[in-house]
């Protein structure tokens, strides 16, 4: 199993530092810059040779007017120059040259950019999509296992993920390699399970004429359901961001906030099953993005677990399904450095 370097390898403000990562370089053509783009946050890294990923460093997205200005700080900050290879994993469908992110106001041609950055290649690809990637290549330290069940070998393996958004992919075996499924379904129609969830809905849909799942299941979603919940209780609305939100549920100082990450839990769970079924997902469930990692014990993987699995007649079906929360560090950096390498190489047959 390869190891992901992610400590603070070299000083991001050290040009010599950065020269000397360019001369230990295991790839003939230099250094690769991996990026994993969300609605939030930027996460970059150099790539020296396979396996070998070092220089992380996370810039807000909302400090910088465009994609080509984020790169441009990463590379000063890293003391690299004369990039020829790039992969960006961003949270957004790929769909030709043009991207437009759903949860931040990037734009940008891809040729462009790989043309104003001076690379010979640039790869943009869904950050689910590198994510599900890597999934074959975990070791048994970089998951842990939510409830019961046991993954049928070669069968389908989804993967969900709350964040600034709400992230939905899956790997399909294919002998000999596993082919991966770019979705977005986090946008489907979010789906009550309850009473209060039913309220909530209706309460959003004063404001949005169609409510996604990602309005709830995500980052933000938690602030939404906070609010939602002040809301139809007639408690004065406290706007609080997700991580106080969390921060105060993990105290157990707020009943409110408690309440909401234990409904955030079930909402996860309900929609975690729908994925489960719909793709027939007996190879597992495996949780990614930012949200549940920062919510911590805040997080109800009881509630989690037992909404995943209610779903009628065919919860038995469900309660065979294992549900896994992702706990590498910065996987889908590792799967946007596989998906670039193989890029680069070309089609693999047989």
């Amino acid at each position: 199993m390869s190891t992901l370097h992610l400590g603070n390898s070299f000083n991001p403000d050290s040009s010599a530092e950065g020269n000397a990562a360019q001369k230990r370089c295991s790839y003939n053509d230099g250094p690769r810059l991996l990026a994993d783009i969300g609605g939030t946050n930027a996460r970059f890294a150099l790539e020296l040779g396979a396996h070998e990923i070092v220089a992380p460093r996370t810039l807000a997205c909302a400090e910088y007017g465009t994609v080509n200005e984020a790169i441009r700080q990463y590379l000063t900050l890293a003391g690299v120059a004369g990039i020829r290879h790039a992969a960006l994993a961003i949270a957004n469908p790929v769909d030709g040259d043009l991207i437009r992110m759903t949860n931040h106001h990037w734009q940008f041609s891809v040729d462009q950019v790989r043309r104003d950055q001076g690379f010979e290649t640039l790869l943009v690809v869904n950050d689910f999509a590198a994510l599900a990637t890597t999934l074959p290549d975990l070791s048994a330290d970089q998951y842990r296992q939510i409830g019961g069940g046991s993954p049928r070998a070669g069968a389908v393996v989804g993967l969900v993920g709350p964040g600034t958004g709400l992230g939905v992919s899956a790997l399909v075996r294919c002998e000999p390699r596993w082919i991966i499924l770019a979705t977005e379904g986090g946008h489907t129609t979010f789906a009550p399970a309850d009473a209060l969830e039913s309220e909530i809905l209706g309460h959003l849909r004063r404001e949005h004429s169609h409510v996604s799942s990602e309005r709830l299941i995500s980052g933000p979603g938690i602030a939404r359901i906070h609010q939602a919940i002040h809301a139809l209780r007639g408690v004065p609305v406290e706007r609080l961001e997700s991580a106080e939100i969390s921060r105060r549920a993990q105290a157990g100082s707020c009943d409110i906030c408690v309440e909401t990450v234990q409904t955030f839990s079930g909402m996860l769970g309900t929609f975690a099953g729908n994925v489960a079924v719909t793709l027939g997902s007996r190879g597992g469930i495996f949780l990614g993005g930012g949200v549940i990692g920062a919510l911590g014990p805040a997080f109800d993987q009881l509630r989690f677990r037992e909404r995943f699995q209610a779903k009628g007649r065919f919860e038995p079906y469900l309660a065979t399904i294992p549900t896994f929360e992702i706990v590498a560090e910065q996987p889908a950096l590792r799967g946007a450095a596989k998906m670039l390498s193989e890029h680069l190489v070309g089609p693999v047959h047989g």
